[in-house]
């Protein structure tokens, strides 16, 4: 496996939805180093859902993904909550704040479709797909 690398919902999705970028995503995938925060596949879940697509579909399509599915646990909660003063200036939600979160503690690089994420200051290193 190789070093990890974070994944954020929206370079997820992006894959999934065959958007700009995704082949960038499937790289990650095929190396074997793609995690992801239980949270940010709450967003996943929540997106397809809203395009109409069925529960067992979503299922299988996470089933299928390589991914390393961290639980958000009460450090990575905590540690999401107190970059809301910076965050809010960027727009973060909370869960691109977890997923950052996640990234700090495991040292890893994000990957991410939302290139405001750029302007992020004192984080992991941030890679945007587009």
């Amino acid at each position: 496996m190789s070093e990890p690398v974070v994944l954020d919902a929206s370079a997820i999705l992006a894959l999934l939805l065959k958007e700009s970028g995704h082949e960038r995503v499937e790289h990650i995938l095929c190396s074997g180093g793609a995690v992801v925060c239980s949270a940010n596949v709450g967003e996943v879940v929540c997106d397809l859902a809203l395009r109409g697509m069925p529960e067992e579909a979503i299922r299988q399509v996470l089933e299928l993904l390589p991914l390393s599915i961290v639980p958000l646990d009460e450090e990575l909660a905590v540690r999401a909550g107190l970059m809301g003063p910076q965050a809010r200036v960027l727009g973060l939600s909370f869960g691109d704040r977890a997923c950052l979160a996640l990234a700090s503690r495991l040292g890893a690089p994000v990957l991410t479709a939302e290139g405001s994420w750029l302007k992020w200051q004192g984080g992991p290193p941030v890679i945007c797909i587009r």
